[in-house]
C-alpha cells in the first residue's frame, strides 16, 4: 500500500500534534494552524486516501484510520494529540478506539463522518443535491452542493461567508471529485464494528467537541451523543460558524487550541 501524504515537522516541544481534514477538504485546511505552531509543537497533517496528495487507489478494502495509525507508526509516532474535521474526527475516535495507547486527546472540530447518526432534513437536502449533480456529470454543481450546506450552512447568506474559506474549500472538494471519479472503482471501506458510536464509554483520551450554531442539525445531533457517551469531554459551541470552524475563525480556533494543549 502507497503511505498517505503527509507534512511532519518535529522542532519544538511535547507530544506531536496531529491534524485529520473534512471530507470536504485535504490537508490544506490546516495552513493556519500550520503555519502558527511550527517550530513550537512537532506537527503532523496528512491527506486520507481519496484526497490531496494521497490519490493512488487502495489496493484492498480501505480503512482510513488503519491508514493513519500505519503512517504514524512510520514516523516513529506512538503517542500524540489528534485534531479533527468532519470525516476526520470519526476516523480519529476510530483511532483511539483502535489503538487507545496512541492518542492523549482528541479535538472534534465538529464530529462528523462516522459519527453522524440521524439523516436530518438538511442532510437529505444535502444528498439530493450532490448525488443529482454527480449522476449529470456536474462536478462544478457537485462542488457548490457542498459549500452550501458545509461553508456556508443552514440559515446564512453566501455573502457573509469568507470568500477565500469558500474558494478554498472548492479547490479542495474539487480535487476530491477528480480524484475519486478517475479511481477503477468504488473500494470497499472498513467499518468499525461494533461501531465508534456504541463504543464511545471506551474512549479513554480527553476530548473537546467544538460545534458551530449555523452547521447542519445532524452534526448538532453528533454533538449532543458524543457529550452524552464520552467520559471525559468538554463542549464548546461557537454561533457564528458553520461546519469548519478552524478556516473560519483561525484565531479564535488558535487559541482554544492552545488551551486545549495545555490542558
Amino acid at each position: 500500500m502507497t503511505s498517505l501524504a503527509f507534512d511532519h515537522a518535529t522542532a519544538g516541544a511535547g507530544l506531536p500534534i496531529v491534524f485529520i481534514h473534512a471530507g470536504v477538504a485535504d490537508r490544506r485546511m490546516w495552513d493556519p494552524q500550520w503555519h502558527r505552531l511550527a517550530g513550537d509543537h512537532p506537527l503532523v497533517r496528512l491527506d486520507l486516501r481519496g484526497f490531496g496528495e494521497s490519490a493512488t487507489p487502495p489496493d484492498g478494502p480501505l480503512s482510513h484510520p488503519a491508514e493513519v495509525i500505519g503512517t504514524l507508526a512510520g514516523l516513529g509516532i506512538d503517542r500524540c494529540h489528534l485534531v479533527a474535521a468532519s470525516m476526520g474526527a470519526g476516523v480519529a475516535v476510530e483511532v483511539a478506539l483502535t489503538a487507545p495507547d496512541l492518542v492523549a486527546s482528541l479535538l472534534l472540530a465538529p464530529p462528523g463522518g462516522s459519527l453522524l447518526a440521524e439523516l436530518t432534513d438538511d442532510l437529505k437536502a444535502f444528498f439530493e443535491a450532490e448525488r443529482t449533480a454527480l449522476a449529470a456529470g456536474d462536478l462544478d454543481a457537485a462542488v457548490e452542493a457542498n459549500i452550501a450546506a458545509w461553508v456556508v450552512g443552514p440559515g446564512r447568506d453566501p455573502a457573509t461567508v469568507d470568500r477565500e474559506v469558500q474558494d478554498a474549500v472548492r479547490r479542495m472538494q474539487r480535487r476530491a471529485f477528480d480524484i475519486q471519479e478517475n479511481w477503477p472503482a468504488e473500494p470497499d471501506e472498513v467499518e468499525l464494528d461494533p461501531p465508534a458510536l456504541d463504543r464511545l464509554a471506551e474512549v479513554r483520551a480527553r476530548t473537546l467537541v467544538l460545534v458551530g450554531a449555523h452547521d447542519l442539525a445532524t452534526t448538532l445531533d453528533a454533538a449532543d451523543r458524543l457529550c452524552a457517551g464520552l467520559p471525559d469531554v468538554r463542549r464548546v459551541d461557537w454561533p457564528d460558524v458553520a461546519h469548519l470552524p478552524s478556516l473560519e475563525q483561525p484565531d479564535r480556533f488558535h487559541a482554544l487550541l492552545l488551551d486545549w494543549l495545555a490542558g
